[in-house]
Formats: C-alpha cells, structure tokens, sequence
C-alpha cells in the first residue's frame, strides 16, 4: 500500500509541475507604456490613405526592447463603446523601433485604407480629409499591441479627440 500511495503521489506531483510549467504568464502591461503624440494622414496613391498615429514609448523594464511589426506582434483595436478587442480594422506598426532599457523612443502605428483624395481647391477639401480620419478612429477608445513572444501588452491610448470637435465645429 506504501508503494501505491507513493506512486500516485509522484503522478501527482508531476501532472502538477506540467501544468504549473507549461501555462503561458500573464500578459505585462507596465513594461512598456505609450503616450499619444500627434497624428497625419498621408496619400499613398491616387487611391489610398495611410493614418499614423505617433506615440512615445517608454521602457519600464532593465532589458532593451524590440518592438516590431510580425507574427508575434498583433495590433488590436480597443472598442469605445464597451472596451472589446477588435481586429476588423488592420493597424500595424509603422516601422521597427529599438527601445533600451529605462528609455523612450517614437513609435506610429499605421491604418491603411481606400481613399479617394479630393482636388485640392475642392472646397470640402479638409472637410473630406476630417472625415475620414474619423471614420477610423471614431470606434477606437485606443489600441493595444499584443507581443506574444514577450507576453507585453502595450497600451497606446486615444488623444485624437480634438479632431472629432474640429470636424464638428461649425465654420
């Protein structure tokens, strides 16, 4: 019976250390954090936008950092109007950026859409332009990028209301 008893409290203990061991760690959402900058809307070509949204990051953390656009990096959006995640807008980031440890650095995250660009003496001119910078971020309360190799979450928060008012506003 001694043997029994011993054999299934080694079974146990090793089911429990493959659990414990093999469950991903909890996403780190103080690593790295974003503050918003400024945003810009640029032609691609006759037929599509690009949006950046410039951020400053921050490294929290006593290891240097890279972020980069890829398949362990996915950009999401959070929804304003019950804080979801939404991936049905595609957000990537812009350009590859090394941060090192206890430092800042500029990041922009890029939405790009189909875009008819408006004669530049259309009189709706910036009109158009205001719009459509709305229409992309009038769900976002922010936007999240998710480093699955790292396990960072990274927060990159609104600050692009002031264009909703301007659009609004009465001229």
């Amino acid at each position: 019976m001694g043997f029994s008893v011993a054999l299934a409290l080694s079974a146990m203990i090793f089911f429990y250390l493959r659990i414990t061991t093999t469950a991903p760690k909890p996403w780190n959402t103080s690593a790295i954090t974003a503050s918003y900058v400024g945003t810009q809307l640029r032609q691609v070509d006759s037929g599509n936008a690009s949006l950046y949204l410039a951020y400053e990051v921050q490294n929290h953390t006593d290891s240097d950092y890279r972020l980069a656009d890829g398949p362990a990096a996915l950009v999401m959006t959070r929804l304003r109007a019950d804080g979801s995640l939404s991936s049905q807008q595609q957000v990537r980031l812009s350009y590859p950026t090394f941060l090192p440890a206890r430092q800042r650095a500029r990041v922009a995250l890029e939405i790009r859409s189909p875009f008819g660009w408006p004669v530049e003496n259309d009189p709706a001119f910036q009109d158009k332009l205001r719009n459509f910078v709305n229409q992309r971020l009038e769900d976002a309360q922010a936007f999240v990028l998710f480093d699955q190799a790292d396990r960072f979450e990274i927060e990159f928060p609104s600050g692009w209301r002031e264009l909703k008012l301007a659009s609004a506003s009465p001229r």
